[in-house]
């Protein structure tokens, strides 16, 4: 069978792990994540997509090194031209892709090919394995992983002028993004001059990210990217059936009260076995039905109590996401590049949480990142 070869970037060198070495300190946040993950699993699971499996045809790069890369590119919320430019720059982010001081990091266009590459099929389930991935990795090394998974959904602006968009649709010419649909931001009271109560709604135009994250552990276990107009609860089953197979010990799951529907709390505690922390919306304990007792039960239980208290969790981390890692606005135009940064972003703050988690090393955004 013949050798897999890829090209070389001399890291045993002098240029390479031994200037390394000395330039950077051991407990930098680089040098702990490269202990704590081994890049080659996924070299050979990536290689299979590559034209000739990196045996026939020019050697290719790394595909471990291209990840890396685009990982960069997440970290610091650069565009794949500022990425190629930084790591160039700055020495510790080439130790970390695995280049030698004295070799150029790979051309911008390469992480575009690359994500070519990984959604040829027209899906997101290597982007989707890599974060299960990197779950199995956190156990692995010993990540204690809690009973509360908290489920809820956070939006993204598309890459898209609308006032430029509805005109070209007026035109009858094709919307810039026509995977972008509008939705509901949110909804607010107020009151007016004739002291009235009314509801205001704040709409968005892009993409939704479903996510549910491990409570204890802070970590996004699985993820399904979708329209700005989709129900939140349309992926709440799946997320849940996907924490399920990776063996989360799951007890019970939390989401704020646009998932209080009857058939959710039912696929929780009767299909699954599992404790229903979804809130509660004021018309099931306040409304006239002889039923609503089941609704006063529930609320009463502890586990419904914790898992209102660990609910903020998922918030804060969305908060992370749009503002350090640029997930407030859509990188790229449809749904599947949105997918591409909606699990690219998951896994940046796993591993980011990893890191601190098992050596206590906190990332530490520079002060100054090259535009």
């Amino acid at each position: 069978m013949p050798r897999k070869r890829y090209i070389k970037q001399d890291q045993d060198s002098f240029f390479g792990h031994y200037l390394y070495d000395q330039l950077i300190p051991k407990n930098h946040f680089y040098r702990k994540l490269n202990e704590i993950i081994n890049w080659e699993r996924f070299t050979q699971a990536l290689i299979e997509f590559y034209k000739g499996g990196g045996e026939y045809g020019r050697p290719p790069y790394d595909p471990a090194l291209v990840l890396k890369m685009l990982f960069v590119s997440y970290l610091y919320n650069l565009s794949e031209r500022q990425t190629e430019i930084y790591v160039n720059e700055n020495v510790p982010a080439k130790y970390f892709v695995g280049l030698a001081i004295d070799k150029s990091a790979p051309d911008h266009s390469t992480m575009t090919y690359f994500k070519k590459r990984l959604i040829r099929n027209g899906n997101l389930v290597v982007f989707e394995s890599m974060l299960a991935e990197m779950i199995q990795i956190a156990m692995e090394k010993g990540v204690q992983f809690g009973s509360i998974q908290v489920i809820d959904s956070v939006h993204s602006v598309a890459h898209v002028n609308t006032n430029k968009n509805e005109k070209r649709q007026k035109k009858d010419q094709k919307p810039r993004d026509p995977d972008a649909k509008w939705g509901a931001k949110h909804e607010r009271k107020f009151k007016t001059t004739d002291g009235e109560i009314k509801k205001q709604i704040k709409y968005f135009y892009g993409y939704k990210a479903h996510e549910s994250l491990n409570a204890e552990t802070h970590l996004i276990t699985s993820v399904s990217p979708s329209s700005g107009e989709v129900w939140d609860g349309k992926y709440f089953k799946s997320l849940v059936e996907k924490d399920l197979a990776q063996s989360i010990p799951i007890d019970t799951v939390s989401a704020d009260r646009s998932y209080d529907d009857h058939d959710l709390h039912y696929f929780l505690q009767v299909e699954k076995g599992l404790h229903s922390g979804i809130l509660l919306k004021k018309t099931r304990t306040h409304k006239k039905d002889r039923n609503k007792e089941v609704w006063f039960r529930l609320l009463e239980t502890p586990q419904y109590q914790q898992a209102k208290k660990e609910r903020y969790k998922i918030e804060r981390k969305f908060g992370e996401a749009k503002q350090g890692h640029g997930f407030a606005r859509c990188r790229y135009v449809g749904l599947l590049g949105f997918g591409i940064q909606a699990y690219m972003t998951a896994i940046v703050l796993n591993i980011k949480r990893m890191v601190k988690i098992l050596t206590n090393v906190s990332f530490k955004p520079p002060l100054y990142v090259h535009a």
